[in-house]
This record gives structure tokens, sequence and C-alpha cells, in this order.
């Protein structure tokens, strides 16, 4: 399983929010590519990066932090927030991304992400499926749309998505342990999709759980900041 530290991006500075609100930012450094060293440090080879000026805007904005971290370290980047149009797609693969996340896109305009699927290819493409009361929610998580998670995910499995990040928004920035039983749902629905659990790891042991279900890689965020699992214990779980 896949370990994938999460820096969220707001005014170019590392942040995370709890539930999606922008209201309960909190700043943990001034400088996003010193936390991605510091993983990179640790044998981290993973980074999910989120800009959330990009969501709030509906296009990228914090295209320049993506290229600093992708120049000076040689983590493996999925990119992801307010990508809408072929330009925001090409701005982020041109300053180094791997892979990017579309959310609200595949919700709203599902033409353009099947487009996207085929111009790039299912192993640059990551479907982002962020649920809130199982609805998949959009804009930022600003919005909740009327796509049920689980027809929503097994849709675009059908279309050839490979990789799915779920992110489970009652449980984002909350420290109360991942949604496991929304994951085997999904997982015993489409057991070779590549299955990304986000939000809620609150400790160490949340990690053999979510790779014994089957996740095929796991997002961290707070936990890291709020020194609830260490980088040695990462660094030592990796190797």
């Amino acid at each position: 399983m896949r370990i994938i530290p999460a820096i969220d991006i707001i005014d170019g500075k590392c942040v995370r929010l709890s539930q999606g609100d922008y209201n309960s930012k909190k700043i943990y450094n001034e400088d996003p590519l010193e936390v991605a060293k510091e993983f990179e440090d640790h044998g981290i080879e993973f980074l999910h990066l989120v800009d959330l000026d990009g969501a709030k805007s509906k296009h990228i904005v914090n295209h320049k932090i993506l290229e600093k971290i992708a120049g000076k370290t040689s983590l493996k980047i999925d990119f992801g927030g307010g990508l809408k149009s072929d330009n925001d797609l090409r701005i982020a693969f041109e300053c180094g991304a791997n892979q990017i996340t579309g959310g609200s896109i595949a919700v709203k305009e599902p033409e353009t992400f099947f487009s996207w699927l085929e111009k790039f290819g299912s192993e640059k493409i990551i479907l982002g499926a962020d649920a809130k009361n199982r609805k998949v929610a959009v804009s930022g998580w600003t919005e909740e749309s009327t796509e049920h998670l689980l027809p929503f995910i097994k849709k675009y499995f059908e279309k050839g998505v490979e990789y799915v990040i779920c992110t489970d928004i009652s449980k984002d920035g909350m420290l109360e342990g991942p949604s496991v039983d929304l994951y085997k749902e999904i997982l015993k629905e489409e057991n070779s999709l590549k299955l990304i659990a986000s939000g809620g790891v609150a400790e160490f042991d949340d990690l053999p759980q979510l790779q014994e279900i089957g996740c095929e890689g796991v997002i961290i965020g707070k936990a890291i900041y709020e020194n609830k699992i260490s980088l040695k214990q990462l660094e030592e779980f990796i190797l």
C-alpha cells in the first residue's frame, strides 16, 4: 500500500482544514517545499498536493508551488483542486504532476472527464470521489450533488478509471479513524479498483487495517502535522 502524505495549499502556505471548511484553516508551514523535502528525507515517494485556492476559484492557481516541489524533489505528485479545463491539465503536467485528480468536473462535465481519460490515459487521471452522507460532494466540498457514491464510482470504473481517491468528508481532518466499512463496500463491488483511502487517518494502526482490506494507497494529512503518526513510523512501514 502506497503512503501518500498530503500538502494542502492556501495563499502559498501548507494548511489543513477540518471537513473541508475554509474557516477552520490552520497553517502548518509557510513553505510547502520544506514539508515536501522532509517527507522525501524519510523515504516517502508520493505526494498528494491540493490547490485549495484553485478549488475555490475553479481553475488552477498554485501551479508554481507544484513546479517548485516537482523540480526540487523526486516525489511523484498527484495534483488536484479546481482543475476544469484542458489548459489546467496542460499547466499541471508541464509543472511536474505525475497524475491529476478530477472530482467536481466528473460530476458536472462528465464528457470533459472522459476526454481526459482518452487523451492522457487512465494511469494519469484519478477520479476524486468525495462523499458526504453517501452523496458525491463538489466545488471544494461546498456543494452536495445528487450522485450516489457507489454507482458514481461504478460508472467511471466501467469507463476505464483505474484510480479513485475516496474521502469521507465527515471524517476529514477529524482524527477519528478512516471509513473502513465504506472502503470495504467499494472494494467488494469493484475489487480490481486502485482505491486510495483519504480522510480520518488518526494513528499508525489505521494503516495495516486499510492495507488488509485492499486499499492501493492511503492519504495522510493532519495525523502527520499533529504528530499522531511520525515520519519515522511511516519510513519503517514503507520498508
